[in-house]
């Protein structure tokens, strides 16, 4: 992916801590939160969000909130749906199950909730 190329097709100005979020993006394989990156950055708070927001506004961003009450990004990619563990908040990009098709709207993310393969194994009940 050309960070560069992101920011001419969305007309936005490349500054030092959005290439810094969209390499941190694209980096990782499944979403995540500012909690999870905040000691990988080198930004405050409302930098952060400030520039998340712009990114989201452009569709170059996807975020969601799960079952912690934090809200969680990734790079818009191929189409896929999530998962949610509701014991330890573990999620997950479930690749090979798109969102479904109702017709007359556009679903552009299924979240499915439940317990984790981890959890399961565990024993752990809900």
């Amino acid at each position: 992916m050309q960070i560069i190329k992101i920011f001419e097709e969305n007309n936005l100005k490349l500054t030092s801590a959005r290439k810094e979020l969209i390499e941190i993006l694209s980096s990782e394989k499944k979403p995540i939160s500012f909690e999870d990156i905040k000691h990988k950055i080198s930004m405050d708070k409302a930098t952060f969000y400030r520039n998340i927001s712009k990114f989201e506004t452009n569709s170059i961003v996807h975020s969601f909130e799960s079952n912690d009450k934090k809200r969680y990004y990734e790079l818009h990619g191929l189409p896929h749906s999530h998962f949610i563990c509701n014991i330890c908040n573990h999620i997950e990009c479930l690749q090979n199950i798109l969102p479904t098709k109702i017709e007359g709207y556009t679903v552009s993310d299924v979240i499915y909730k439940g317990v984790c393969k981890g959890c399961n194994e565990g024993d752990k009940e809900v």
